[in-house]
Order: C-alpha cells, then structure tokens, then sequence
C-alpha cells in the first residue's frame, strides 16, 4: 500500500480497474500501486512567455515578446485529452503534459499574432502593436474551441515589446538622434546669441 497526499492547487484522480475511486483537489487517501492509476492535474494559475518572429506587411522582420498567464479550469477533462499519469512510485509525470499545453497555448497566440502583422506596416506594429496584439492575441485565444475543449481558461495576454531587426531598429534611430542633436545645437547658439546681446547692452 501507498499513500498519497495532494495539495489545494492539485487535482487528483484515481482510477481503479477504470472506475473513478478517488478525485478533487487536496485529496489524500491509500491505494495499490499495482491497481491504481493516478493523474494529478495542476488547477493554480500558469505563467508561459510567448517570443517570436513575425513579419509585417512591407515584409520587416519583428519580434514580439510577451507572457500569456492561464488556468486549467476543467482538470477532469483535461486529464481525459492530455497524458497527467504519475508513476506510483516516484510521484513524477510519466510524460511532459505542461509542455505540450504550452505548445498548444503559444502556437494558437502566435497564429492570431501572425495574422494581425501581415496586414501591418512596421511603422503601425511599432507604434500600435503592443496594444493591437494584446486585443488580437486574447480574442483568439477566447474564440479557439481546441483550448476550450481541452479546459484551457486564459486568464490574461501581456505583450511587452514589438522590436524590428537591430540593423533596421539602427537605421530608425538615426533620424531621431539627429533632430535631437540639431535641437540641442539650435538651442546652444540661441543662449550664445542672447549672451552675446547682453553683453553688448551691458557695456553701452
């Protein structure tokens, strides 16, 4: 006989000879290794970052960054479609089911992304992007049946940064640092050319 000992941020279930024995969060209870099968579904909030590479539509690379936070609302359901089995023994997943839900959330982020940016310019994507993503980006995800057939909630999409290629992100830069440069000169002469007047006041 083995025990087990879940948490309030776990949910269990405990299959004997294909029946439902035992599920629920924080349950705690014996069973027979040889006998049971256990899947323990994580139910708190999950955070993933999201960081890709798109194109707009002047055909500019960008990259988009940001972190996608969700909730497994239907653990029952999910335990059903995705692979949550523990080895008895070792109390560890026998596959990689957080990996293959991430997949599954940043593909379908990535996808409406993808299509947002195809239809904007690069100058759009930098000034409006981080916005327009998020909106698009959450739209997606909340009209996606995969996800809700799988008992994905979302909870909410940060997008942090929109960003061209380093060489094209230099070349955006020089014109600014220019300006700003003549305005600096500009500036600089104009407070010379009032001292110079100053002084020539102050000596008549």
């Amino acid at each position: 006989m083995r025990h087990l000992r879940g948490a309030p941020t776990t949910y269990v279930v405990h299959l004997r000879g294909g029946k439902v024995v035992h599920e629920g969060t924080g349950q705690s209870f014996w069973f027979r290794p040889l006998s049971a099968v256990l899947s323990e579904v994580p139910v708190d909030d999950r955070e993933i970052p999201l960081m890709f590479h798109a194109r707009t539509s002047d055909f500019q690379d960008v990259v988009v960054q940001g972190t996608l936070t969700f909730r497994i609302t239907d653990p029952s359901g999910t335990s059903s479609r995705v692979d949550f089995s523990i080895d008895p023994d070792t109390g560890s997943w026998r596959g990689r089911p957080l990996e293959q839900l991430h997949g599954m959330l940043a593909e379908s982020a990535q996808q409406s992304a993808l299509d947002l940016l195809a239809r904007t310019t690069l100058a759009s994507a930098l000034v409006e992007g981080v916005v327009a993503l998020r909106d698009r980006i959450s739209a997606g995800l909340a009209s996606d049946a995969r996800l809700a057939e799988t008992g994905l909630a979302v909870i909410g999409i940060r997008v942090v940064a929109v960003t061209p290629e380093p060489d094209v992100e230099k070349a955006l830069k020089t014109p600014v640092r220019e300006q700003v440069q003549q305005e600096a000169d500009k500036a600089t002469f104009e407070r010379r050319a009032v001292a110079v007047e100053r002084e020539g006041n102050w000596r008549e």
